[in-house]
């Protein structure tokens, strides 16, 4: 019988999608009740859309930096912990050496399997230490291009969605119009973008968009109250 190729699909870009519902939930919300909390106190839409383009740019610096923070963290800790590890492999081989037979113990592997394993790990070093790091403290090595390429999906993907609840009142000049159809698309650009989310996790496409809508419209409608209360004053 002919036989067929295995062929194994997972998806690789969690840490890129999880960049980009980070920036574009964002950027979807806030600069939405801005503009929304502003209409109820402004008449003039260029006002609303100077603000509101203020706070995107301000927005987009503000999360690119927390993502270039963040990785850059990551990244000082694994290679702090990899020192570490470094360290203790010369210093205290023998402690080394039973942690990873009881990382093998755990898959059921008995003392005669784990010895040459052992043996093999004292001739290559380097690859000791990578199991260590990944077996016993749960550390994968970090992207080195990770924290700027976080930083500019974050931030990029900010400017794309703060841009859309914006967008209705460089349309129209009257500001309750523009609040009316700025609900709208934003409502819409929160499903499509839920769908797609839900595409690339493997998620159920639909249930992710519906989830999307709930939690970016209580989001927005909360920060909408608070942009209202604090213009009222």
């Amino acid at each position: 019988m002919p036989v067929t190729k295995h062929v194994e699909k997972h998806f690789t870009a969690g840490d890129t999608v999880r960049d980009i519902v980070i920036g574009m939930s964002d950027g979807l919300t806030v600069p939405f009740a801005l503009a929304a909390g502003l209409s109820g106190a402004l008449a003039n839409s260029s006002l609303i859309i100077t603000g509101g383009l203020a706070e995107v740019a301000a927005g987009a610096i503000a999360m690119g930096l927390g993502g270039y923070l963040a990785a850059k963290s990551d990244r000082d800790h694994y290679l702090n912990e990899k020192r570490r590890e470094i360290q203790e492999v010369i210093e205290k081989p023998e402690q080394e050496r039973f942690e990873v037979a009881e990382v093998f113990k755990a898959y059921g592997l008995k003392d005669e399997q784990i010895a040459p394993i052992l043996q093999a790990f004292q001739a290559n070093p380097k690859d000791w230490v990578n199991f260590m790091m990944r077996f016993e403290l749960g550390i994968e090595e970090p992207d080195p291009k990770r924290a700027r390429t976080s930083a500019f999906t974050i931030a990029l993907s900010y400017i794309v969605g703060g841009l859309i609840p914006l967008a209705p009142y460089m349309v129209t000049s009257d500001v309750r119009s523009a609040l009316h159809l700025s609900c709208l698309v934003t409502i819409i650009a929160l499903a499509i973008f839920g769908y797609v989310k839900g595409r690339f996790t493997g998620n159920k496409p639909m249930a992710s968009a519906i989830q999307t809508i709930i939690i970016g419209s209580l989001a927005a409608s909360v920060a909408f109250v608070i942009a209202r209360l604090i213009s009222a004053r």
